[in-house]
């Protein structure tokens, strides 16, 4: 099943859930704060955790790719060399910038419009999310960089579909043709 689909399966499970629950009641409200508090913690602990695994391993290994130019924007593809360490630790960084960003939206639903139900929601989802990000597969699951967890990852669409012209390209004459507008100036 695809995961995005299995998300929104999990979203309306939860939904149905949560309406079966009395989230008007104060002792339950503080149930609820307490829960997302103690995921939202975990994940940090997570990223964090996650930050120490992979200085610890210093992978130098080159990794070299072309990212692709990012939509509605101007901006063309541009070629990257690092290593798996720098790259690993640049997605650990987006990680946790989404989940502060995410922390910092509740926030604002939950305390200025006293929305419950989408903070007993973002109690469950965010652990699935962390669970099945590449990160968290290849250092804390140790399972292999192959296929879908080979760096550069892919990332899915809006709908969980992988849009070539928006994946990093690893192929040679990709990286050639980067390189050289890279150098020139040139935009592709």
């Amino acid at each position: 099943m695809n995961a995005q689909v299995l998300n929104l399966v999990i979203i309306l499970f939860v939904v149905q859930v949560a309406r079966k629950l009395d989230l008007e009641n104060p002792e339950n409200i503080i149930y609820v704060r307490s829960g997302y508090i103690g995921v939202q913690t975990l994940i940090l602990s997570i990223c964090y955790y996650l930050a120490t695994i992979i200085k610890k391993k210093n992978d130098t290994t080159a990794l070299e790719y072309v990212e692709p130019a990012k939509r509605l924007t101007d901006e063309p593809s541009k070629h990257v060399e690092t290593t798996n360490r720098d790259y690993d630790l640049g997605k650990l960084q987006e990680l946790l910038k989404q989940t502060v960003i995410g922390i910092g939206f509740m926030m604002v639903l939950h305390l200025w419009f006293e929305f419950t139900q989408p903070l007993f929601i973002q109690s469950l989802l965010p652990l699935k999310i962390t669970y099945e990000n590449p990160l968290v597969q290849i250092h804390l699951l140790g399972k292999p960089a192959e296929g879908d967890l080979k760096r550069p990852f892919k990332t899915a669409g809006l709908f969980g579909n992988l849009v070539d012209s928006q994946q990093p390209q690893t192929d040679k004459t990709s990286i050639k043709k980067a390189k050289k507008a890279s150098n020139s100036g040139q935009r592709d």
